[in-house]
């Protein structure tokens, strides 16, 4: 089996997926705009060949580089990037090159414009805030007015919190068009609430082979307020939550796969969208979630989650049944130019037992994800809770 690995030097987590597939016997194929020498040892032996492009925005680069891989190995059985931000790549590549698995450019366009996944989240009846594609400010501003401020806005197609806005008054509003987008923006009604994720593996005829969440305060605060990191991943997903993101699923087509679908656990009651508890959609990501989010799969739920995917790209389900022992995994990461009640040495002395990954993230990750990070699993959430006050405290 040929799999062609686009970007496979980032985000991090790519080296695991890659070195789960290798195990199977699987033709790791990597193109990036990495020099060989900086990659990983372990990624560089889970790689068959390697590719490198200067730049992987050059589509004639990257499209040079498959077809090598195909004039020496043979027809591309699978090709994934597992980064938001290569979707349109990814797809592109599997319509050129008529590789059967995977959403071609026909269909990628939903799966990344906001304004694609508001339509397909209403013709579902899932419930999702309202939304409006910017235009000007008249009807901008009767928008704001129909919902509500604060509203969010933000790119059509986007990553993450990048470009995102929170505006909480007409002057603000009229600052925002004032000041103009260069890239389409859509408006959304503000639900007030946390983001919970649902995570899952999903295989053949859209059936998930594992499934997850993660509970996160506000991107959009955390960045814009420079404020620290926390969030946890629990062992349980909720059973409303599991049916809303299972129905995602079939509303967007999303079979053999590794998504990672926002929602946000509402704390008031929205007319039309639902009460306090509740669940509204925000937005699909068709890709595994960032960071460490897969590593504290692992640690909440005892399983392998890239073996789970290596799994169902070899044979469509899922070899290893069942889970382990369950836990709260907790993620607290500090940011710079913050001052912190405990140092470095009093959290590893009072909770060096329960941390299971510590590190300095890359550079890029540091406004959404913190930069140092400490990660660690406990049993009771009350206990997951004194430790986010003491390491961020």
């Amino acid at each position: 089996m040929n799999f062609v690995f686009i970007s496979p030097a980032y985000p991090v987590t790519c080296t695991h997926f890659c070195d789960r597939l290798h195990r199977l016997g699987v033709n790791v194929l990597g193109i990036g705009d990495m020099p060989y020498d900086l990659l990983s040892e372990e990624m560089k032996k889970a790689l068959t060949e390697y590719y490198y492009v200067g730049s992987l925005e050059d589509y004639d680069q990257v499209y040079r580089a498959a077809a090598f891989f195909i004039h020496k190995y043979g027809r591309i059985d699978w090709l994934e990037s597992l980064n938001e931000y290569w979707l349109p790549t990814d797809a592109r590549l599997r319509t050129d090159f008529n590789i059967a698995v995977g959403t071609r450019s026909d269909e990628i366009s939903d799966m990344i414009r906001k304004s694609g996944m508001k339509r397909i989240f209403l013709e579902a009846g899932i419930p999702t805030a309202r939304q409006h594609l910017v235009e000007d400010f008249a009807a901008g501003k009767a928008f704001a007015e129909e919902v509500g401020y604060p509203v969010i806005v933000k790119p059509d197609i986007g990553v993450g919190a990048n470009g995102t806005f929170k505006i909480r008054s007409e002057d603000e509003l009229a600052a925002f068009y004032e000041k103009g987008t260069d890239v389409p923006y859509v408006m959304e009604q503000f639900l007030s609430g946390d983001i919970c994720t649902y995570d899952a593996v999903i295989g053949a005829d859209c059936e998930p082979l594992f499934e997850s969440m993660c509970t996160y305060p506000p991107v959009i605060d955390s960045v814009h307020n420079d404020e620290d990191i926390h969030f946890y991943t629990a062992a349980r997903v909720p059973d409303r939550l599991l049916d809303l993101g299972r129905r995602t699923v079939r509303a967007f087509g999303a079979d053999r796969r590794f998504v990672h679908f926002e929602f946000i656990r509402l704390t008031r009651e929205y007319e039309g969208i639902g009460k306090a508890g509740d669940f509204a959609a925000m937005e699909v990501n068709m890709r595994p979630a960032g960071g460490h989010d897969p590593d504290m799969m692992n640690y909440a739920r005892s399983v392998d989650v890239f073996s789970i995917y290596a799994d169902m790209v070899t044979t469509g389900g899922r070899k290893v049944s069942g889970q382990g022992q369950g836990y709260f995994c907790a993620y607290a990461a500090r940011k710079d130019g913050h001052r912190f009640a405990h140092t470095h040495e009093e959290i590893m002395d009072r909770y060096g037992s329960r941390i299971v990954m510590q590190e300095e993230m890359p550079p890029i990750d540091w406004p959404s994800m913190g930069r140092y990070v400490y990660m660690a699993r406990f049993r009771e959430k009350a206990d997951m809770d004194a430790y986010f006050a003491f390491v961020l405290g």
